[in-house]
């Protein structure tokens, strides 16, 4: 069962035309990658779901209901979190603070917390800094820690290991694992392919506005040749 569905979802920004009838099926409680080329519309495929960006044409239905024209503070309350390409961090307020925007009436779950703090220790050392002053690779922990302060039913990630070395990465997919365990469903463009294929589920491949192929990770995983007609070389060779 699919816990958000695109039927045919176009989307203008200005004067650009970016999708072109995405048709997308993330299956609950799984961890599903959205792949391709730069500028295949996978950032503006994460953005329509999450209502920045309102679709001109088409449907997004998610958790049995209609969301194609709901506002993004609205489709944040029925249970959806983004973490943009940039992390979102505000950078004048301390990784406390910055959480704390993103916990019900600002009060922490001090247990939830701590299973946040197992997996991304580094966040107690600088609990109380700016995030505006946090290192590439802090950032992305502050933005995910933010995202999962309190139970989603989707996340939505954009290219989280972007930059990170591989300890942070190993985290990282430790993190995403275990939110998968207490069913959390994922959505996840990323370039990394050896990250991809170790965590997905499921897989769809866009390209020019449009997904051009969905299917099973250990299908494409599987199949060099796929791999190689889908996302070219430079993205099979991904460290």
């Amino acid at each position: 069962m699919s816990l958000l569905s695109l039927e045919g979802v176009h989307t203008h920004i200005g004067a650009y035309h970016i999708l072109h009838g995405v048709d997308l099926e993330v299956p609950t409680g799984q961890v599903t990658m959205l792949l391709g080329r730069n500028g295949a519309g996978k950032t503006t495929t994460l953005r329509t779901i999450m209502g920045l960006w309102h679709a001109s044409a088409g449907t997004l239905t998610f958790d049995g209901g209609d969301i194609t024209r709901t506002e993004t503070p609205d489709i944040a309350r029925r249970g959806i979190a983004f973490v943009p390409e940039d992390m979102g961090i505000f950078g004048g307020l301390t990784v406390q603070e910055n959480l704390r925007l993103a916990a019900i009436g600002g009060e922490f779950d001090e247990a939830r917390l701590e299973w946040i703090f197992s997996f991304f220790p580094a966040l107690k050392r600088f609990w109380l800094r700016p995030g505006g002053t946090r290192s590439g690779g802090q950032k992305p922990m502050v933005a995910i820690a933010r995202a999962i302060i309190e139970p989603r039913k989707l996340l939505l990630i954009d290219e989280p290991t972007k930059g990170l070395a591989p300890a942070i990465v190993q985290n990282l997919a430790d993190a995403f694992v275990e939110l998968k365990a207490r069913n959390t469903t994922i959505l996840l463009v990323e370039q990394n392919f050896n990250f991809v294929r170790s965590l997905g589920d499921h897989v769809a491949v866009m390209d020019d506005g449009r997904v051009v192929h969905a299917g099973t990770m250990v299908e494409l995983a599987c199949d060099e040749a796929l791999q190689g007609r889908l996302l070219g070389l430079h993205a099979v060779a991904a460290p």
